[in-house]
């Protein structure tokens, strides 16, 4: 006959492996402004299929403050972890794992607002999560399977966010040069660059071709 202490035992032995388990993979994506993370995530959805995984990206995430002037929102560091509502990140995050849908946010860099309109997400195999300070909030941090800290030169980033926020942002050189002398590069060197210590792997983005080689390698040590 099995004892009541042996049966207690196997129970909660396995217990935390039950609870633990989710039905998605959480990959989190960190790095600088302009290291080229959005390239390389949407290179890693194709190598896990597209149908197979799903995309949040912190750029959607932003709090929505319609009290402010235009003016008095423009003002707002966007480069700090307190202009973005990392809490309903991780709450759509663990809704996904729990397998419910979620209604992502879609902001407005132009606006800096949300708009009226969301974007349906259901659970999916993968749920890829990118942004420069998605690894600063540790309830977020926390949630991560794997996390990837995607690196590149300080010279190659500044042109590539130059180029993004030009021409998909509406901002002008002049004001994306001066965010950067401001406040990007002090908030990179105390909220992102020291995360790289915690990443799982860091991948240099230098060459987006040696950047893409090193990931798919990377991916199939996790995938198979």
């Amino acid at each position: 006959m099995i004892r009541r202490e042996e049966i207690l035992i196997t129970v909660f032995t396995y217990l935390p492996y039950l609870y633990k388990k989710h039905s998605s993979v959480v990959i989190g994506f960190c790095g600088g402004t302009g290291a080229g993370k959005s390239t390389l995530v949407a290179y890693v959805t194709e190598i896990l299929g597209n149908e197979k995984a799903i995309v949040l990206a912190q750029d959607h995430y932003y709090k929505h403050l319609p009290e402010l002037s235009f003016e008095e929102r423009s003002e707002i560091n966007f480069d700090h972890p307190n202009a973005l509502d990392l809490e309903l990140l991780a709450k759509h995050i663990k809704a996904l794992q729990n397998g419910n849908a979620i209604k992502r946010p879609v902001y407005s860099f132009e606006q800096h607002l949300r708009m009226e309109e969301t974007v349906t997400h259901n659970p999916n195999a993968y749920i890829l999560v990118e942004g420069i300070l998605i690894f600063a909030h540790k309830p977020l941090h926390d949630l991560f399977d794997y996390k990837v800290y995607i690196e590149a030169d300080k010279e190659k980033r500044i042109q590539r966010r130059l180029e993004r926020d030009i021409n998909t942002r509406g901002r002008t050189a002049k004001e994306v040069q001066e965010r950067f002398n401001s406040s990007l590069h002090t908030m990179h060197d105390q909220f992102i660059a020291p995360e790289k210590e915690n990443a799982d792997i860091v991948i240099m983005n230098n060459n987006l071709d040696a950047a893409k080689r090193q990931m798919y390698q990377w991916i199939e040590t996790i995938i198979t």
